[in-house]
């Protein structure tokens, strides 16, 4: 297998690099006078003052409050995500299927919980299961119109990072005595979720940040829970609260990322740039009863 990288595009030039730099640099400056602008605008009007921003000090049923808030909002977010991989390497598996009969209706799902917003499908599930005898609680609710959409769009994902694997592998697979399903788990799998771990990673952060539509249908998620808080300390403290919920989020996000990044090293260092582990051929020998093949 070559170990070529692929290139999407040629490099920028000389030229190309000082433009890039100077867009940069115009960007840069632009967002700082826009931040700057917005604070000076916050200070006049005293949303800096010491006393709004002791609140969370002097309330610690506030951060109580935020902190369950928080908890809810992962609760749904990771309850999501699983179900949401698990639907998604199903609808892909069922996409590429060679039988019609199991592709065409794997299509048909994915190209519908794509195309439907994702509150719609929570409120389907809040509102219009019941009126079909199943009552879901405000949770689950939220965790299958999170789990219908983004397994939607992870089975493209996983779909797409399969079928770039070069199809020689699957062969070489097959010739040493694979069925589809080991060559898949064995083969494929591993290899596409390389290649699209970055696509994964913004998708399972984009349905994170989604747990707050939930607020729609009573949801005590963390923007919920700020939205209280705001209702009874008065809207004054709405900047305070809602930088918070801010805060949060992106701190939970970028903890996400790193776990992520920080997988996509260790898988890396232990295989390698696209080579097999040290004994990935005798443990695959070992589960198909064939031999390996020597170097």
């Amino acid at each position: 297998m070559s170990s070529t990288p692929i290139v999407l595009a040629d490099p920028p030039g000389p030229r190309g690099r000082r433009r890039i730099l100077i867009a940069s640099f115009v960007a840069i400056l632009a967002l700082a006078g826009l931040v700057t602008l917005a604070a000076l605008r916050l200070a006049h009007r005293g949303q800096f003052d010491s006393e709004l921003w002791s609140v969370f000090v002097d309330h610690p049923d506030l951060r109580t409050l935020l902190w369950h808030g928080l908890l809810a909002t992962l609760r749904a977010a990771l309850t999501a995500m699983a179900f949401a991989v698990a639907v998604g390497i199903a609808l892909a598996v069922g996409r590429m299927s060679a039988r019609r009969v199991v592709r065409i209706p794997a299509t048909g799902l994915v190209e519908l919980f794509r195309s439907v917003p994702v509150l719609m499908l929570m409120l389907f599930a809040y509102l219009g299961l019941p009126a079909l005898g199943w009552k879901l609680s405000a949770f689950w609710a939220v965790v299958l119109g999170l789990t219908a959409y983004n397994g939607a769009v992870l089975s493209e994902i996983f779909r797409a990072g399969i079928g770039s694997i070069d199809r020689g592998q699957s062969e070489a697979a097959a010739a040493l005595g694979l069925r589809p399903g080991q060559t898949f788990r064995l083969v494929l799998f591993p290899q596409a979720v390389r290649r699209m771990s970055p696509a994964l990673v913004s998708q399972l952060v984009t349905l994170l940040k989604d747990t707050s539509l939930g607020f729609v249908i009573a949801y005590s998620e963390l923007l919920r829970s700020g939205r209280g808080a705001v209702e009874f300390l008065g809207s004054r403290y709405a900047v305070p609260v809602y930088t918070a919920v801010a805060v949060l989020y992106i701190a939970t996000n970028g903890a996400l990322s790193f776990l992520a990044h920080w997988l996509e090293g260790r898988q890396n260092r232990r295989l390698g740039n696209g080579r097999a582990a040290p004994g990935a051929a005798e443990a695959t020998a070992a589960e198909t009863g064939t031999a390996p093949t020597p170097p």
